[in-house]
């Protein structure tokens, strides 16, 4: 009688090996190595094609600690912002990360059985995932982080993105990052672009829209860039390039889309758990915090910690209620050609405020100071949008993709 060979299991099986799922695995094995963890993954690298970038103030405790395997670049000088009637220098620490540093250092880090690259996931459960030809993973708990479900539970507008990477035919003698420049023409949203010094002769260079539909001329984005980099003196020649497009969530129906995306006994994280800053697409502080709160709780059974994440969801959707009321007013007030007028008086207050912002834990000393003043907006037509309603977020034809800088 010849014997079944038996089916892997594992501890914790994680589905998408993007940001969320690859710190989580991470956040695991420095908790507890001797945990079986698989991370499966679609394509074969984990992370994608991004670049993710944060300010210092915007980790939660244990953060840093996470993030130190990781190769990346930081200013230590702060960064810049420039817009047609203000510009400013602000000191905060500012690191990024790429998807290329991120994939090496969870292969070095992580158990060689943990990572499954090149495998895609055609149905899951609570007891584990099976792959498409129908090989099987069993575990004891299943996190899903595969990324945002476009869904009509929510409303709002879309953030786009084209993204370069050059090296300059001389050095560029830029010393800090420019995180907004919004004095380039808007073309019907609010429009800046964002640039990194990444070495002497390299540069990341992005142009990044609010706008109302998730439309991406690539072809009109590409001209762009290369007419601002001219405008600026910099000539070179392109490395790598990414786009993206995020939605902006200004409202919606947190509950509906749990029960509409939920699978009984299964975890979500990420941006498929709706895990992120809404106003400015922001991910990687949110996905520390995951990791961390996960590690802390690996023990727990599958169905248990799809409950957790659930209700860590359900916090950070209440704590984020702000920013979607202002993103709200962002799309529903203001002129899209007008738009930078919100952030170009955002940027004149205080840098502990900005800092709290960014990090999604705005004081309620905070709130009052953003709104204080004379609106950057008609306050007829901030009511207005208060009251409407956006465009919901069902509609999609290209990929909604996780990550990026995620300040505009």
């Amino acid at each position: 009688m010849t014997r079944a060979t038996p089916r892997p299991r594992a501890d914790i099986a994680i589905i998408g090996g993007g940001l969320a799922g690859g710190l989580i695995a991470l956040a695991l094995r420095r908790a507890d190595p001797s945990l079986a963890v698989l991370l499966i993954e679609a394509e074969e690298t984990l992370g994608g094609n991004h670049r993710w970038s944060w300010f210092e103030s915007d980790l939660p405790e244990g953060g840093e600690a996470l993030l130190a395997p990781f190769r990346k670049t930081q200013w230590p000088v702060g960064y810049a912002v420039l817009f047609p009637q203000h510009t400013r220098t602000l000191d905060s620490v500012y690191s990024s990360l790429s998807s290329v540093d991120f994939d090496a250092a969870l292969r070095r880090e992580l158990a060689q059985s943990t990572i499954h690259a090149g495998r895609r996931v055609a149905t899951l459960d609570a007891g584990g995932a099976t792959l498409e030809g129908g090989e099987r993973y069993d575990a004891r708990c299943v996190i899903d982080a595969r990324g945002f479900v476009p869904s009509d539970a929510f409303e709002g507008g879309w953030q786009v993105f084209m993204g370069r990477h050059l090296r300059t035919q001389a050095p560029h003698e830029l010393d800090r990052p420019i995180v907004m420049d919004a004095r380039v023409k808007q073309h019907d949203a609010f429009r800046f672009l964002y640039t990194l010094p990444l070495a002497a002769d390299e540069l990341f260079v992005e142009d990044t829209y609010y706008q109302d539909t998730p439309e991406l001329d690539r072809t009109a984005l590409s001209a762009r860039i290369d007419r601002y980099c001219a405008a600026v003196g910099w000539q070179g020649d392109p490395l790598a390039f990414e786009t993206g497009v995020l939605p902006v969530v200004t409202g919606g129906d947190l509950a509906r889309y749990q029960r509409e995306v939920r699978v009984d006994g299964v975890a979500m994280a990420g941006a498929r758990a709706m895990i992120a800053h809404p106003l400015t697409s922001y991910t990687l502080p949110f996905a520390v915090e995951t990791a961390l709160l996960v590690a802390e709780n690996r023990d727990l059974p599958g169905e248990q910690m799809a409950a957790l994440l659930e209700a860590h969801a359900r916090r950070v959707w209440k704590r984020t209620g702000f920013y979607r009321m202002l993103g709200k007013m962002l799309f529903g007030a203001a002129e899209p050609a007008r738009r930078y007028r919100i952030f170009q008086r955002f940027y004149r207050l205080p840098q502990p405020l900005i800092e709290r912002f960014y990090a999604g834990r705005s004081t309620p000393g905070d709130k009052i100071r953003i709104l204080a003043g004379k609106p950057p907006v008609p306050v007829t037509r901030a009511v207005q949008a208060l009251a409407g309603h956006r465009p919901p977020l069902s509609m999609n034809a290209q990929t909604i993709e996780e990550g990026s800088q995620g300040h505009g």
